[in-house]
This record gives C-alpha cells, structure tokens and sequence, in this order.
C-alpha cells in the first residue's frame, strides 16, 4: 500500500484517504460438498463497523447465499455452508461490498470437492505397558489414497491442556489408514500423584491416558477423544532379603497402589513377586507377619 504526501510542515492540510480492499481470500484452498468454506476479508481505512455485504456464488450458477455483518479492526470473517449435492469440481467464489464505501471486489474460486471425514478412529488395545506394539487405524473418506496424512497421539489432560507425544506420518490405503506405535513411559511414575495425596484436594486418581487425532491438510479430526482412551498399566517386581542375605520366603504382603486399593499376597520361596497391569505411580508396600515378631527385611 503506497501512501505519499508532499506537504510543507508549518501548515495545516487536509488529506483525502480512500478506503481501501486489501484482500478477499477463502481460507482453504478447497470447499467440501456438506460442509463449510471460511473465508477472510482485510481492507484499510474503511472504519471500525463498516457494513459489509458478501454473497456467495459458484460458476455453476449456485447461489450460497448472503452474509451481512460489520468491519472490526479492518477485518471481517466469515463461511459458507456449501450443499452436500454441489457438483464436485464447480467453483465457488464471493463478491464483497461496502455499501457506505463505494468499495466492492471479488475472492478467487476454489473447487468444491467430497467433504472429508474420519471415523471408527480405533487403538488395536485399551490398555498399553512398556514396549507394547499398538496399531492405530480409522477410515477416511474424501482424500485420496497414497495421500499422506499426519496422525499425531496426545497425553490426555482433563483439564484439556493435552500434552503432544508424538506426530506419525502415514498413508490412505484403499479408504483407511494403519500405523503402528510402540509405547513407552519416559517420565518418572513418581511424580504421578497417588489417591492418597489428592485426597488433601478432593482430587482422584488418574493414571496417563492418550488419545490419537488425525490430520487432513488444516483440519484435526479427533481432539474430541474419539479415537477413545488408551491406559498404561505397569508392573511391580519386588525381592526381599532378610539381613543375612537371605531370601524372605513365602512372607505375607500387604501394598497400597497409587490409586489407594489395597491387595495382599505372598512372596514365593525366592522371597519375591511380580504383580502385573497395576496402575502406575508410588505405593506401599509392608510385611504384617514380620511386623508381629519385630523382624525386618
């Protein structure tokens, strides 16, 4: 935008600024049949709440109606609903105008192609411990296949601050997408906090879940946890020996999980055990027969 003025200083001047259509663009290169198409208008020196009339069309001839509304901050935005039975391949187009502006134009045409959708987003289990291979798989349909698309996994937050753990590139094969993962835990379970202090907040236990989104060009089909929750489970080894070095066989024990229930066992002849798919976090562990005789291990 080129403004110039050659004006002495030591004078008042009045000076004409004409308003001015910086851009009219659709903020996709693409609009689906049944669903929406955004577009964005910019423009300078028009004034904050300049009414502004955009009419959506297509070469075909569709008429997609009319939008009114108000000029905030040099910007308007807006979409369009495109008809599920538009003719794939048509062009869509707008015209805008300022009616108090005398200022009008018109955005590029953009194609109407499938509208895409994801569904049956689906892990291959509902629970994952250290080193499981997981197979991520869902069905797409308005992409092509060999095109490539982005799946990438979050840690759930309820709280819906979800931390990103990985992006994995994959491709559309015959409608659907397959990708495997193999899970691991990296952070320190013990800073996973247990029932016992969230109790102090009125909290409740939540091991780390995950949940995977899928990507076509700018649209991320998931975020809403469809592809459902995924659990990691751990596993606890415990060997206890006695002060001479020797295995504590067959004691009694009693251990507090991170998410507060209790369970008891016992340990075999080699003084130890292996307790599988518990939820991950800090827990107790105590031996109530070697409390009774004031023994330790």
């Amino acid at each position: 935008m080129d403004l110039n003025f050659s004006k002495s200083t030591d004078s008042e001047h009045k000076v004409k600024i004409d308003p001015i259509l910086v851009s009219a663009f659709w903020s996709s290169v693409k609009a689906p049949a049944g669903g929406k198409a955004k577009f964005k208008i910019q423009t300078a020196f028009v004034g904050n709440n300049a009414p502004v009339k955009v009419s959506g069309k297509s070469e075909n001839g569709v008429n997609l109606g009319t939008i009114n509304g108000k000029i905030q901050n040099n910007l308007f935005r807006g979409k369009f609903d495109i008809p599920e039975d538009m003719e794939i391949g048509d062009q869509v187009y707008y015209e805008v105008s300022f009616p108090k502006n005398g200022l009008d134009g018109e955005s590029e045409r953009i194609p109407v192609v499938p509208i895409v959708r994801v569904n049956n987003m689906r892990w291959s289990a509902s629970e994952a411990r250290r080193g499981d291979r997981l197979t991520l798989t869902a069905f797409v349909d308005g992409v092509r296949d060999n095109e490539e698309l982005v799946v990438t996994i979050y840690e759930y937050d309820r709280d819906d601050v979800h931390d990103k753990i990985t992006e994995l590139s994959t491709i559309v094969n015959d409608g659907r997408i397959e990708i495997e993962w193999e899970y691991q835990y990296y952070e320190d379970t013990d800073e996973i906090p247990t029932q016992e202090e969230l109790n102090e907040y009125g909290g409740s236990y939540n091991p780390p879940e995950y949940f995977f989104t899928v990507k076509v060009e700018d649209e991320e089909f998931g975020l809403n946890q469809e592809s459902e929750i995924l659990k990691f489970k751990d596993n606890i080894e415990i060997e206890v020996i006695d002060e001479n070095d020797e295995p504590l066989s067959n004691a009694n024990y009693t251990i507090i999980l991170a998410d507060g229930i209790q369970k008891t066992g016992t340990l075999d002849e080699n003084g130890s055990v292996l307790l599988e798919d518990i939820p991950p976090g800090k827990y107790e562990v105590s031996f109530p027969s070697l409390d009774k005789q004031g023994g330790k291990p």
